[in-house]
């Protein structure tokens, strides 16, 4: 494989986690639909994770049968509570324990961010190994190891692989399946059910 196409696969990869975080914030139909999201998420898995494409592409078709308001209301139930989630969105109560948030999982999370100089935005009011969170990390790792890359510095892209290795094999592997797992059995939700196995196949592939 080339270097060019090299790139072109991984800047493909590093849009996947981008955009994949981006579905597990506040849902929007403007930013899914009008903005492209689903569309650019298919044709960048299209590229990398063929398995995972396919349930992208059921994400743009069910997304249409449901209004705003719908969307948010599942994504509470699933993800927000009030009185319990059906989903928590965080590593710490599968790795820590159910009812963990803050735990020493965590804490690892806050270091390797921290090692990367990157500080918590004041406006984020959610925790630190929130799925999107963590999608969003691997996606500045690999946009920065692709960065290196074209620059011919092989000491820092080859870094920059062991960082993405690390952290998706320590906790996003270690626990987003499970997340998955959680979503498809509490929603009937077409949409939500359908960036599930999105995730879950992507997060699997070994390739990723």
């Amino acid at each position: 494989m080339g270097i060019n196409q090299s790139i072109t696969l991984e800047t493909a990869r590093g849009d996947c986690y981008r955009l994949l975080a981006a579905c597990f914030y506040q849902p929007q139909k403007s930013i899914f639909i009008d903005e492209g999201l689903l569309k650019n998420l298919a044709s960048s898995l299209q590229q990398v994770c063929p398995e995972a494409a396919v349930f992208s592409s059921e994400m743009e078709k069910n997304v249409l049968n449901y209004s705003d308001e719908e969307l948010a209301v599942e994504y509470a139930r699933l993800f927000v509570g009030p009185y319990e989630m059906i989903a928590p969105p965080y590593g710490s109560m599968y790795l820590d324990g159910e009812r963990t948030v803050m735990g020493d999982s965590t804490v690892e999370v806050i270091r390797m961010y921290q090692e990367e100089g990157l500080a918590r935005d004041s406006e984020f009011k959610d925790l630190p190994d929130h799925i999107a969170v963590e999608l969003e990390f691997m996606y500045y790792l690999t946009f920065k190891g692709m960065k290196a890359r074209e620059q011919a510095d092989d000491k820092a892209s080859s870094g920059f692989i062991v960082k993405q290795n690390i952290f998706l094999n320590r906790f996003l592997r270690s626990w987003a399946p499970q997340f998955c797992d959680r979503i498809k059995e509490g929603t009937d939700n077409g949409f939500y059910k359908s960036l599930a196995g999105c995730l879950y196949a992507f997060i699997k592939d070994n390739k990723n």
